[in-house]
């Protein structure tokens, strides 16, 4: 008899509905599955979300639900807009913590635990 070990994905962290929906990834970016996302304001783009940007991609507002090189042009994708994820299984920009990142994501439909 083989004997098999059942390890459960990292990202996801609980029963809270996963909504998804497609959002353009700004070209010239490698993520793995588990991105946190920001907006760009001035053109609606999706990028790695940075504790310190200051183009509106600082506020965290998707993750990314598989892998994706954006390095040859923009790439429409399915995001996650809702979720329990956890914090090991997201892909961060500079400057954020799980601490900061949580209070980052307090009126959110997304929790990092």
């Amino acid at each position: 008899m083989t004997k098999e070990t059942y390890t459960p994905p990292n990202l996801i962290a609980g029963d809270y509905p996963l909504v998804t929906e497609p959002e353009v990834i700004a070209s010239g970016q490698v993520l793995e599955k588990g991105a946190l996302l920001g907006r760009i304001t001035a053109s609606g783009k999706l990028v790695l979300s940075a504790s310190a940007a200051a183009d509106g991609s600082e506020q965290p507002i998707a993750v990314l639900t598989s892998a994706l090189d954006t390095s040859g042009g923009d790439i429409e994708a399915p995001v996650y807009k809702t979720g329990i994820f956890h914090y090991s299984g997201l892909e961060v920009g500079a400057g954020w913590t799980k601490a900061s990142l949580r209070a980052a994501l307090d009126l959110s439909p997304l929790f990092a635990v």
